[in-house]
């Protein structure tokens, strides 16, 4: 299956997501919840707040993540933020990322914890942040550490949002 297959299938069913790894395994989830969108609003309108422009931030944007073993894979994070404005297109590549951020949703937690987060540091992706749907919305902070991440900072969401980004080495 290719990225352009998923697309179609994505055409054809706007009411599920379709990812694929750089493997070849295909994963559907459906749409996110509420509290899922709320939590990715907070976190968009902070960086916006802190002057990321609004044409380098976006939500639920396919990105092409190539694997070690040469297969290309499509994920749609939750958040994306890029160094500069990207060209249209469904399956955007990952050279100008600086931070994907995923919420992670019952059910997905071995694909957010596991599965992605090896693939957007194989894909050289700077920061991947995780956050969880507990009542403290724990934001779990990874930075690239040669080919793998580190796990930089671990705290609530309310917190991350008293901060600026420069803290976090996006400003």
């Amino acid at each position: 299956m290719t990225l352009d297959d998923l697309t179609a299938m994505m055409a054809a069913d706007e009411h599920h997501r379709y990812e694929i790894s750089p493997e070849g395994v295909v994963s559907i989830m459906p749409p996110p919840g509420y509290a899922h969108a709320i939590i990715a609003t907070r976190l968009m309108v902070w960086l916006a707040q802190g002057g990321i422009p609004a044409d380098r931030i976006a939500q639920a944007v396919g990105l092409r993540i190539l694997g070690r073993n040469g297969g290309v894979g499509g994920r749609i994070p939750d958040l994306v933020v890029w160094s500069k404005p990207q060209s249209d297109g469904v399956w955007l590549p990952v050279d100008d990322v600086l931070l994907v951020v995923e919420i992670v949703s019952p059910g997905s937690e071995g694909v957010d914890t596991v599965t992605k987060r090896s693939e957007y540091a194989a894909a050289g992706i700077p920061q991947y942040w995780m956050i969880e749907q507990d009542p403290a919305q724990t934001v779990t902070m990874h930075h690239l550490d040669g080919d793998k991440y580190a796990v930089r900072a671990t705290m609530p969401l309310a917190w991350v949002l008293n901060t600026g980004l420069a803290e976090h080495d996006l400003g």
